[in-house]
């Protein structure tokens, strides 16, 4: 899983999504009063009280629901959306509560997408119902407390206070500290092997309350429903889409981390990829040779041969990144290739959508993409990155004009003189050729581009790496 796969719609204001906090406390009204959360919002009989109990307390299903309503996601089998589920709640709440409690609650399979991968293939996600969202994240607020404490330091997937930029960069340090050979070992299909067995067996050295440990195997058994309508069984793996997924992973893998550090390596682990580097090339091939027997002996987990070796730092990639000529990290050959080719998509002149659409899509993606990529030092490259995008967008722009005579009338609104405006407006060169034109080009320029709402790529990468500094630079 990667961290730029993301999807979540963090734009939307909690006044525009359903308020749930009404309907759960008519629906709770009638729970004992030593099923409630205390006013300072902590749990003074805990002790006392069943682990699932505490999954069902008030304030945890609140804040369950509120991570989940500001994540919107998309329907599950049951085709309900995140506006309908509080009428839903209200209604049900009592006799699921009831079925949680007993034991007896059976979750709904998961909906399966497949979501493209760079390499052509497709990567299959698990889209959960509203409430089996709703439950699994008031599982995991009151699991991760239990396990989370304990992982490793070099885990940086999915963990408060913990990121992919802080992995990567430690492929900086190991640099400077001479480690310049790494072990790059891939998980084939990692979320779809994991042994459920081996799994539940390391719940249950911190989880001792049955109904908990039964309600997590039945969500790792629900199956799954196909495009087609098919279902199938899930007698393996962990579904990737459901908010219970990235700490069951980071507890299926928490041993690797373990022997990692008991063997005294530096390594950065990000969900399933992770990277260890050492000193020689010599060391890097025993510990690629230790880490398979270890993986697939101790994890019953698989890894990818292929796809997996013991190489010079340089030539290793880790969560879109790589160590360049001076021993800095800079974005690689594959991300650069994705970032185009999204680019030309979304200002393909054959769209045919509002140019001012266009810089709307275009400026939520190239601004997302540089928070993530943005650390790269490649700046040079991003100068020639950032004018090959204004040159789409002025081709759309040229597209969308069209005719002659509209095209007359933008350019010397924009400033060219009617004595020369013949030349551009009149022109039978293509569309990507007059892009570069020098009179559209002063028409439509880099100030005029930026008022219209295309991003400025290297004022955000400035600001990114000299934070300090006037946004002006």
């Amino acid at each position: 899983m990667k961290p730029e796969d993301s999807m979540n719609m963090k734009g939307r204001t909690e006044e525009e999504l359903p308020d749930l906090a009404t309907d759960m406390a008519g629906a709770q009204a009638s729970w004992p009063a030593s099923h409630e959360s205390r006013g300072d919002g902590k749990h003074e009989g805990d002790q006392e009280r069943s682990m699932m109990e505490q999954v069902l307390d008030r304030e945890n299903l609140e804040r369950a629901w509120k991570r989940v309503r500001a994540n919107h996601g998309a329907p599950g089998v049951d085709g309900m959306n995140v506006e309908s589920f509080t009428a839903f709640f209200s209604e049900h709440w009592e006799r699921i509560r009831s079925a949680l409690m007993d034991g007896t609650y059976q979750p709904a399979p998961v909906r399966r997408v497949w979501i493209p991968k760079p390499d052509g293939s497709k990567r299959p996600l698990g889209v959960p119902t509203v409430l089996d969202r709703v439950i699994q994240q008031a599982l995991a607020q009151v699991l991760g407390p239990l396990f989370v404490s304990g992982f490793s330091d070099h885990s940086y997937g999915f963990l408060e206070g913990r990121n992919a930029h802080q992995a990567v960069r430690l492929m900086e340090t190991c640099w400077k500290e001479k480690r310049r050979h790494a072990v790059d070992c891939d998980l084939k299909s990692f979320f779809d092997t994991v042994n459920h067995d081996r799994l539940m067996g390391q719940l249950r050295a911190q989880v001792r309350d049955r109904k908990v440990l039964g309600l997590i195997r039945r969500y790792l058994q629900a199956g799954v429903v196909l495009p087609d309508g098919t279902r199938e069984a899930t007698p393996q793996g962990v579904p990737q889409g459901g908010p219970l997924s990235p700490l069951l992973a980071n507890i299926v893998l928490d041993p690797l981390d373990k022997e990692l550090e008991r063997r005294g390596h530096r390594f950065a682990r990000y969900a399933d990829d992770f990277l260890v580097m050492v000193y020689s090339a010599k060391a890097a091939a025993r510990v690629k040779e230790s880490l398979i027997r270890f993986v697939e002996g101790k994890l019953k987990l698989v890894i990818n041969r292929a796809k997996s070796q013991a190489a010079p730092l340089k030539r290793c990639s880790f969560l879109g990144f790589q160590i360049g000529t001076r021993g800095k990290l800079v974005w690689t050959t594959k991300v650069l290739k994705r970032f185009k080719d999204r680019v030309r998509e979304i200002t393909s002149r054959n769209r045919g959508h509002r140019v001012e659409d266009v810089i709307v899509e275009l400026r939520r993606y190239v601004v997302g993409w540089l928070n993530y990529f943005g650390i790269s030092h490649t700046y040079k490259v991003l100068l020639e990155l950032e004018v090959w995008m204004r040159r789409r967008v002025r081709l759309y722009y040229w597209k969308q004009w069209k005719q002659p005579r509209t095209r007359r009338r933008h350019l010397i609104a924009l400033g060219i003189s009617p004595d020369e405006v013949k030349l551009a407006s009149r022109s039978r060169k293509g569309y990507w050729r007059m892009s570069a034109n020098r009179l559209v080009q002063y028409a439509m320029d880099n100030a005029w581009l930026h008022k219209q709402g295309v991003p400025e790529m290297r004022a955000q990468w400035i600001a990114l790496h000299y934070p300090d500094q006037p946004r002006d630079v």
